[in-house]
């Protein structure tokens, strides 16, 4: 019989690496993002400059938005991008340090996998650490009861590294009321919070006003202005 043609159910182009090197692949990727974010966490964190296709410039030192800009292809990187998009759609700050502790624990898994653990056992060990965690930050809660200065060092936590650490001071007193006057029993839609930007303005002289802004010209000069 004539050899069999062989069957190709994936382009001619992919490649595919299998066991180990797999791993490591996958491992080194993650490592790889892990790093390109870690230099902007701390008091001593520097920005970084983007450069995309079309040539905008990005300078940010916020994870999710360095990890959005930055276009990566890699599928294990990519579920790293995942990590700080979640990180802030659920808790709106720590992108950075989530995608930092996931780089760092699978550095240590590569250490465990050299010393012929398996995977499986590796996975269940870490979910067995991240059940301990849950039970050591439930020990750490507190009820704070509405403490307009607590909730104001949470804003001002929140705020550092965003680029407006001069004005923390300002915004924590104006954000904190603005979330007290839309919560509804300790819920808050962040739609009925609106954010006007002027340019005619510095950042400092932010205000939170209790109502609606028209920035809009008079169509008649007997209209009223207020």
């Amino acid at each position: 019989m004539a050899d069999k043609q062989p069957i190709y159910i994936l382009p001619e182009s992919t490649e595919r690496t299998f066991g180990k090197d797999a791993q490591r692949n996958n491992i080194l990727a993650a490592k790889l993002v892990s790093d390109a974010v870690k230099t902007t966490l701390g008091p001593k964190g520097m920005d970084k400059m983007l450069v995309d296709s079309v040539g905008e410039i990005t300078i940010t030192n916020d994870g999710v938005t360095i990890l959005d800009k930055m276009e990566i292809e890699h599928p294990a990187a990519k579920m790293m991008v995942e990590i700080s998009k979640t990180q802030e759609a659920e808790v709106g700050d720590g992108t950075t340090t989530a995608v930092m502790i996931a780089g760092k624990l699978l550095e240590n898994a590569e250490r465990l996998l050299d010393m012929k653990i398996h995977p499986t056992i590796i996975t269940k060990g870490y979910n067995l650490a991240a059940n301990k965690t849950l039970e050591f930050l439930k020990d750490l809660s507190f009820d704070f009861n509405d403490d307009d200065e607590i909730l104001k060092n949470v804003v001002r936590t929140a705020m550092t590294g965003k680029g407006a650490e001069t004005f923390r001071d300002n915004f924590s007193d104006i954000i904190v009321s603005a979330i007290k006057q839309v919560q509804d029993n300790g819920k808050v839609d962040l739609n009925n919070i609106k954010i006007v930007k002027n340019k005619s303005s510095s950042v400092g002289d932010t205000k939170l006003i209790k109502g609606l802004i028209i920035d809009k010209e008079r169509v008649n000069i007997d209209m009223p202005q207020k």
